[in-house]
C-alpha cells in the first residue's frame, strides 16, 4: 500500500479511526449497556477504585461540569456512589457500587476480547511496530493542543 508521509494522511487515518470506534456518536451509542461517556467514567473509576471528581475529569480530559453530569447519571442509576471525606467534607470521592463493578468487569472483559481479536489480525511481524507507533502518536498528541 502506498502511504504519503504527511500530516494530511495522519489526519485522515485518525479521522477513520475515530469513525471506526464510534467516537463521533458518543452520547447516542452505548457500550456494554451504558453511554460511551459513562463507559469511560466507569472504567476509570473501576481502575482507580476510588477517585475524586477533579481527578476523573482530568484523566478523561473533560471539564468538571461535564464530568459531574456523567457521575450524577451513574449515581442516579445505582452504578456509582459518592463518599465524603470525614476529615475534609469538601473532598468527595467516587467509587463503583456492586452493580457498577459488575458493569466495569463486563466492559473490561469485552474490550480485552475485542482488542485481542484486533491485535491477532495484525501481521506478526508488524505487531511491535503498531504498538510502538501508537505510543509515539499518543506522546506527540499529548504535546499539542487541538485547534490552537
Amino acid at each position: 500500500m502506498n502511504y504519503t508521509n504527511d500530516a494530511n494522511q495522519l489526519r485522515e487515518f485518525i479521522r477513520l479511526l475515530e469513525r471506526k470506534f464510534g467516537i463521533l456518536e458518543k452520547s447516542e451509542v452505548s457500550c456494554c449497556g451504558v453511554t460511551f461517556s459513562q463507559c469511560h467514567a466507569i472504567v476509570e473509576i473501576g481502575r482507580a477504585k476510588n477517585i475524586s471528581l477533579n481527578e476523573l475529569a482530568e484523566t478523561l480530559g473533560l471539564d468538571n461540569s461535564t464530568m459531574s453530569r456523567t457521575v450524577n447519571n451513574l449515581v442516579t442509576n445505582g452504578m456509582a456512589e459518592r463518599e465524603i471525606d470525614p476529615a475534609d467534607r469538601r473532598y468527595v470521592t467516587i467509587k463503583l457500587t456492586e452493580s457498577g463493578h459488575k458493569i466495569f468487569e463486563g466492559i473490561e472483559t469485552a474490550m480485552n476480547l475485542y482488542f485481542k481479536r484486533v491485535y491477532n489480525n495484525i501481521p506478526d511481524d508488524k505487531k511491535e511496530q503498531v504498538i510502538e507507533s501508537l505510543y509515539i502518536l499518543l506522546e506527540a498528541i499529548g504535546r499539542n493542543e487541538c485547534c490552537k
